[in-house]
């Protein structure tokens, strides 16, 4: 196992990742199943723009800052939130999860 800054900052992401995911409890009621399904898209989406943005060069400097990686994960975190639930995941999954609780 490699325990570099490397191997750490990887592992410690994989960690950050796996408590992330919202748990989507298909017994809840429209708007909290709802407000489950788009939290579970934003995070779908913070992972495809996390693959898409892995690597963007910084523009404003030839140089890497240590923070420039958090600040731009941060961005892509907010950036997921206020885009979720206008990608269409939510919604099939929320209509899904509706129609199946709807039969029990």
């Amino acid at each position: 196992m490699s325990y570099g800054m490397n191997a750490i900052g990887t592992q410690a992401q994989m960690m950050a990742t796996q408590n992330a995911i919202p748990k989507i409890d298909v017994n809840a009621e429209d708007k909290s199943l709802r407000e489950q399904t788009d939290a579970f898209e934003s995070v779908i989406l913070k992972m495809l723009m996390d693959n898409a943005m892995k690597d963007e060069k910084n523009l404003f400097s030839s140089q890497n800052d240590p923070g420039d990686k958090i600040y731009k994960s941060m961005y892509r975190d907010e950036l997921s939130k206020a885009s979720a639930g206008g990608f269409g995941f939510s919604q099939m999954l929320y209509d899904y999860l509706s129609q199946k609780n709807s039969l029990n």
